[in-house]
């Protein structure tokens, strides 16, 4: 593998960005490695790795990071064993895990939308998907892989119709925002009428799981995730390629050789299967596929949204707000998506009042 930095001219030339041209195997694979985003993307990885260590440790039962890490990385006492790998691992893995998903998620829809509202959870991918699996659990009684299979079924529909509502002469991101918040509002009323027409107890089971919660989550629902996301990833990695042309507009893409909507199609398909990844291991966590895409930008100072950046802002976000609804009101456990909203409803503010002051 080899690092070769760009040599530039003895002069005042503004040449961009700085970047490494990174070549391996004979130059049989290379490409342009942007070093601020790396450094960005380090410095989140190791951020959200020391946030994970001290959740580990805190909890009724307090350890010392080095006892944390003694546990993961070697022999420790059966009991401390026992509380980091089996009580707290999952859960820990599991915010980071769905984060990064969530993250991807919302910067494939911000990048086709061209949008920094085109997210998600703005846009009613979400709440179908919750609209599956409420169906699954109040109609059905449908356990944890009838959930999610009614999740994913619930996401996808809800993003068919969507699309083939906005669809006019090929999709235009504004017009698939303003269908997809419409769509959103009407599942939203239907959510509500079936936790009303439910039996008390599916009733708040329900509500309890609509606000997004890891709470209770084992390593029964990290294999299912991971499975997931094995597969998802290979594919996200060959296909993200072409988001930067579809950015540039349709028929820019066409004349780069990129089928545009065939390809929309497929970026949708995935990423509405990350949303409902998420929404069946731990219900609808709002905010994060809308901020993490948007704020890790402003960190790398890049024109568009990437993916691996995205996802790791999401981990960040994810895990460090779990950590909050964990510890806030301690012994009391918050649903992990009640923080998401609180601070995302933030970032929504000012992000309006920025585009405002724009206008």
């Amino acid at each position: 593998m080899t690092v070769i930095e760009p040599k530039s001219a003895d002069s005042d030339v503004d040449f961009g960005r700085k970047v490494r041209i990174l070549r391996i195997a004979d130059d049989r694979i290379n490409g342009r490695i942007d070093v601020r985003t790396v450094l960005v993307c380090s410095i989140l990885v190791v951020l959200s790795l020391v946030v994970s260590v001290i959740a580990l440790g805190t909890g009724d039962y307090q350890i010392a990071p080095g006892a944390v890490l003694q546990a993961l990385f070697s022999d420790a006492p059966r009991f401390t064993e026992l509380v980091v790998m089996e009580w707290r691992f999952p859960r820990v893995a599991l915010a980071l895990l769905l984060g990064g998903a969530l993250g991807v998620s919302g910067a494939i829809f911000q990048s086709l939308t061209r949008n920094p509202l085109g997210s998600p959870d703005i846009i009613g991918f979400d709440t179908g998907a919750y609209t599956g699996a409420l169906i699954v659990i109040l109609t059905l009684g449908g356990g944890y892989y009838q959930t999610g299979a009614g999740a994913l079924i619930g996401g996808i529909c809800t993003a068919a119709v969507v699309y083939l509502l906005a669809f006019k002469k090929g999709v235009q991101g504004f017009r698939l925002i303003i269908v997809g918040i419409a769509m959103s509002a009407i599942l939203a009323s239907i959510n509500t009428w079936l936790i009303i027409k439910a039996d008390l107890a599916d009733a708040m089971a329900a509500a309890v799981w609509g606000a997004g919660s890891l709470n209770g989550l084992s390593w029964a629902q990290v294999g299912p995730v991971l499975a997931v996301l094995i597969v998802i990833t290979p594919l996200l990695a060959v296909i993200a390629k072409r988001l930067p042309m579809l950015e540039m507009g349709d028929d820019a893409a066409k004349a780069l050789g990129i089928r545009a909507e065939p390809t929309r199609l497929l970026l949708m398909v995935l990423g509405v299967a990350l949303t409902a990844l998420v929404t069946a291991a731990a219900g609808p966590i709002s905010f994060i596929s809308l901020a993490a895409p948007q704020l890790v930008r402003r960190l790398t100072k890049t024109a568009g949204v990437s993916l691996i950046p995205s996802a790791a802002m999401g981990a960040f976000l994810l895990v460090v707000s779990d950590w909050v609804a964990q510890r806030i009101f301690a012994p009391t456990q918050l649903p992990v998506g009640v923080v998401t909203v609180s601070i995302g409803g933030a970032y929504f503010v000012w992000l309006l009042a920025r585009e405002g002051r724009k206008q």
